[in-house]
């Protein structure tokens, strides 16, 4: 399935000086996870206030990369120098659910006219994330498969924030917009666990 995060290793090969400049400066993979929450409730806080400002908007695409980089540094980080930890395991699972409702639950003021499919939307997410998960349990590794993962989610917000920030408006067919990221994140769900207990 196509998804963005099939680009992830390019990305970490970008991200590489990066990773030894903080490395360097003794910045640990657990910090760089909780700077990654702390970014994420930025966001969240910016996006429920962008009827204030229409600059605010653009927190969702500039901010959702700066997280997708420090998503990919803290597991570099944690890799290549050894800093793996049960502590840094829960910090990156918790951390990405409890960001990812923070940074979508104010689409919920945004575009109310698709109110239950956007709460749909919200559990559908977490619910794709736990199938991840369970990859870990019953099978070999963590499952990331989209075709609608973390990375493709920040995109498609990043994607709003620019429409919105630019004076787009997608009240009018929103509903089939969330529609199609639910039935996507149904298929995602499902070939993670399928792929998870075929490698059980």
């Amino acid at each position: 399935m196509i998804s963005v995060y099939k680009l992830k290793p390019k990305f970490q090969q970008l991200l590489t000086p990066i990773l030894l400049w903080l490395h360097k400066n003794n910045i640990t993979a657990n910090q760089i996870t909780v700077s990654s929450i702390l970014l994420s409730v930025v966001i969240g806080i910016l996006f429920w206030n962008a009827d204030l400002s229409r600059w605010f908007f653009l927190s969702l695409p500039i901010g959702l990369l700066l997280r997708m980089a420090l998503n990919a540094l803290d597991g570099m980080m944690a890799r290549k120098f050894n800093q793996t930890s049960k502590l840094g395991e829960v910090l990156n699972e918790v951390g990405d659910l409890v960001s990812d409702v923070i940074i979508f639950f104010p689409l919920l003021k945004f575009q109310p006219e698709s109110l239950y499919l956007i709460v749909i939307f919200i559990l559908v997410s977490i619910i794709n994330e736990f199938a991840g998960l369970l990859g870990k349990v019953v099978g070999k590794e963590r499952r990331y498969d989209g075709p609608m993962g973390k990375s493709d989610r920040a995109l498609i917000l990043g994607l709003y924030g620019l429409a919105v920030f630019f004076g787009a408006s997608i009240s009018g067919f929103s509903q089939y917009i969330f529609g199609a990221i639910i039935l996507l994140l149904v298929i995602s769900s499902y070939i993670r666990l399928k792929k998870s207990l075929h490698e059980a």
